[in-house]
């Protein structure tokens, strides 16, 4: 091995509060898909502060960063017009005993974005749209089951869903089984679990599209499903939304839910999700109708205002500044240069970018082309050494041409020690310890 693979790239002050973060706070970190298990070991940069599409770690190292916030930060750090919109509201109090007029304003911002929904409910993340959404659809059609499409990584953190990842502990088989899914893409598949559980599946959930597009006809084919079968439709377009258009997948395929939960980008860091859909099912969780009351959503920091306020501007600046198409145009630039810089290595086979421009990821697959976490583990620690922090290749709109090419840059110097580990058919001497760990598994 080359003295040149072995340079020390060392984080004594971020490794110091890592150990401070697992003391105090379980995993480490808020998020699971944030701990130091998913970088290689004692290389966990822990952030000072960002701007743009870059990020400084408390050993003042900078990097350009990918997948900023789990996708959320999309516009870059300190968006300095979703930082004005903020301010001015800090200053007019963020939370009142009834509701503030910002959030009728949001309200309206949002629909006129997302004109596909005709109502919608604010909240602080995700998971608790989703699964507002998922009881939703349970009390109007009475059904239990919820049908998930399992090909998704995840949907929420409540036990309709974590009950069926390797994380199950904690949640009962009684909720789990509740639980049904189909595969993506595959129409016959999800009919054969619809009439399987004829008359039981209260909703199909799914992210309308991910590392690959829909098989042509294949959403308007699920619409048609749930409306024969007499089940709602829900589209995740935590990703999709924003990142496929302004008004997330549903807008650029045109085939509408019934209920859809957004999130990430809608708020460019800010705490904000939203469940939308429509109008008569939205008002079950209201009061202008006569039926069974739905508890649907109550947070009592659902309507921030400071963070209505940033996703009034975040939505205003990807409209008027053409958001999703500059994500689209950098990430087809970095897509470019990576696929470039892995084939001149000759390592295009095993270093592989997916998915749409906006939403790029990558693999890596050892000497069998079979996914490999200790060829990740390698490849991250190239990265994180060249000044790149990229769990993804997701971008953020605050990239400059500069970046990306110094982004394929370093991808090169990390594709040439990939090459060497290749030829040795083992990359164990380039890991300078444990490898990363995947999100879901049973054991710590």
């Amino acid at each position: 091995m080359d003295t040149a693979d072995t340079e020390e790239f060392l984080l004594p002050r971020s490794q110091q509060a890592n150990e401070r973060l697992h003391a105090l706070i379980p995993g480490g970190a808020h998020t699971y898909a944030k701990g130091d298990d998913q970088y290689p070991e004692n290389l966990a940069p822990v952030i000072s502060h960002g701007r743009g599409a870059h990020v400084w770690d408390i050993d003042d190292n900078r990097y350009i960063e990918y997948g900023s916030g789990l996708r959320s930060v999309s516009l870059g750090h300190a968006h300095p017009r979703v930082l004005e919109a903020v301010r001015r509201e800090l200053d007019r109090g963020s939370n009142f005993v009834r509701p503030s007029i910002v959030e009728v304003e949001a309200a309206e911002r949002f629909l006129a974005t997302v004109p596909t929904a005709e109502m919608v409910k604010f909240a602080k993340n995700g998971s608790d749209a989703t699964t507002a959404a998922v009881r939703l659809a349970r009390a109007v059609t009475g059904r239990p089951r919820v049908a998930i499409c399992g090909d998704h990584p995840f949907f929420s953190v409540d036990d309709w869903f974590i009950g069926t990842t390797p994380m199950s502990a904690g949640i009962p088989a009684a909720t789990t089984e509740l639980t049904v899914a189909f595969p993506y893409g595959d129409l016959a598949a999800t009919e054969e679990l619809l009439t399987r559980h004829q008359g039981e599946v209260a909703c199909l959930i799914l992210e309308p599209a991910g590392h690959t597009e829909p098989p042509p006809g294949y959403l308007a084919g699920l619409r048609e499903l749930a409306d024969r079968h007499g089940c709602v439709l829900i589209f995740d377009e935590m990703i999709t939304g924003l990142r496929w258009s302004e008004a997330g997948a549903q807008g650029l395929y045109a085939v509408v839910p019934d209920l859809s939960t957004f999130g990430k980008a809608l708020g460019n860091g800010f705490a904000v999700s939203a469940l939308a859909g429509r109008r008569d099912l939205m008002e079950r969780g209201g009061l202008r109708h006569s039926g069974d009351r739905v508890f649907l959503l109550s947070t009592t920091h659902g309507a921030e205002t400071h963070s209505l306020a940033a996703a009034m501007a975040v939505l205003t600046t990807y409209v008027e500044e053409g958001i999703t198409a500059q994500l689209h145009a950098l990430g087809e630039r970095l897509a470019a240069g990576v696929r470039e810089a892995a084939a001149s290595m000759g390592v295009g086979d095993h270093v592989v970018v997916r998915g749409r421009a906006s939403n790029l990821v990558f693999a890596t697959l050892d000497e069998n082309g079979q996914p490999s976490q200790q060829y990740r583990t390698l490849f991250l620690r190239q990265l994180l050494a060249g000044g790149v922090l990229a769990p993804s290749f997701v971008v953020s709109s605050a990239l400059d041409d500069a970046d990306i090419d110094r982004t394929v840059e370093v991808v090169a110097q990390a594709c040439a020690v990939y090459r060497k580990a290749l030829e040795a058919a083992d990359p164990t001497p380039w890991l300078a310890g444990r490898p990363v760990k995947p999100v879901f598994r049973r054991l710590a």
